[in-house]
């Protein structure tokens, strides 16, 4: 019986047996099919998760209540399947939390929820047509404004996979054209992008990034290009490394003898040998990206309120830390933590597997 032994085979066969690698790659791409269904899987599913219920601010991990509709809002359309995965429902009825409910003579009598200690007096409210009271879990809490935490929790897997991954991209982008051209050209071209790339180097990722949202401006995709701007220098300096020891090999002199021009021998024949090692930069690099995002949107430089991403959680409940809620900024601190050791995970498995240890690629 043949075996496959293709070089792809054999790259998969050790990944494979990395079992920690592994772990982070089906971690990751289970945070990415959570990220993609969305509000599909959200308790909360309007628009960011942003229903706000002041009465039940701070309540502990499990609680449960009883909401009451109070009106509805024929107006509001429903939006297909699609639609209510990438952005929401708006609700089209208005509830409050209440603690008891009896119906009588075509009107609803109700006490509103007004704390765990103090007993509200009973309104009257006019009988909603249907289902006009509902029961709500959450499982993970509510924050400081009354929003469902767990909601929150994994819209925000959106922000921080999407800004890895554009980031990702922009870098890899430049990193590999400089890089390239520095590594293949060499001479002053060499010279002028290499002394480029120390100045970047030399610059904080942080401070360099905040320097890029002051110019581009607070805001969801102004966080890509600052990201991405600001992590191409591995990549770069990888690539220029990479192709400084393959311009002199047998076919890529056979290449050059065959008279192809330089972006093909680069892009057709190098670029392919060198795959391996970039991945493993660029999966090192999607951690160091989330990483960034997390730090920008704690400092108010990302993802803008209500959108919600785990800096931004950490920023609005870190001085919870100290009191008897210390899980509202735990809890997305935990996911950053998780989601970064999974990529970190995937790297070093990547290394290994590409067998580039002696590449001097640092993870």
């Amino acid at each position: 019986m043949e075996t496959n032994n293709s070089p792809s085979r054999k790259v998969w066969r050790r990944f494979r047996n990395n079992k920690l690698a592994l772990s982070g790659l089906l971690f990751i791409i289970t945070l990415m099919l959570m990220g993609i269904l969305g509000y599909t899987i959200t308790p909360d599913q309007t628009p960011n998760a942003n229903t706000m219920y002041l009465q039940l601010t701070n309540k502990k991990p499990g609680r449960s209540f009883d909401f009451l509709i109070v009106s509805r809002n024929k107006n509001i359309a429903k939006v297909n399947f699609f639609e209510k995965m990438l952005y929401g429902q708006v609700a089209d009825f208005k509830s409050i939390p209440i603690t008891s409910y009896r119906e009588s003579e075509g009107k609803v009598y109700a006490r509103a929820y007004i704390g765990d200690d103090e007993q509200a007096e009973e309104i009257s409210y006019p009988l909603i047509n249907g289902n006009n009271h509902y029961h709500q879990t959450f499982w993970l809490g509510t924050d400081l404004y009354g929003r469902d935490l767990l909601s929150r929790l994994i819209l925000g897997i959106r922000v921080s996979l999407s800004v890895g991954l554009m980031a990702v991209l922009i870098s890899l982008f430049i990193g590999v054209s400089l890089g390239a051209l520095a590594g293949y050209l060499g001479g002053k071209i060499d010279a002028s992008i290499s002394w480029f790339m120390n100045v970047i180097w030399s610059l904080p990722s942080l401070l360099l990034v905040i320097a890029i949202s002051f110019a581009l401006g607070k805001g969801f995709w102004q966080i890509f290009i600052a990201v991405g701007l600001s992590t191409w220098v591995d990549v770069a300096r990888l690539v220029r490394g990479q192709i400084m020891a393959l311009k002199e090999v047998e076919f890529v002199e056979a290449a050059q003898a065959l008279g192809y021009s330089t972006p093909r021998t680069i892009i057709k024949h190098i670029l392919p040998n060198i795959a391996g090692p970039i991945l493993v930069v660029a999966s090192a690099n999607f951690a160091s990206a989330i990483l960034l995002e997390t730090g920008l949107s704690f400092l108010g430089f990302g993802a803008q309120p209500p959108m919600p991403s785990w800096g931004g959680m950490i920023k609005e409940h870190y001085g919870y830390i100290i009191m008897d809620a210390a899980y509202l900024a735990i809890l997305p601190g935990f996911a950053i933590m998780l989601t970064v050791y999974a990529f970190n995970l995937l790297a070093i498995g990547l290394r290994d597997a590409f067998d580039v240890k002696s590449q001097n690629i640092s993870i």
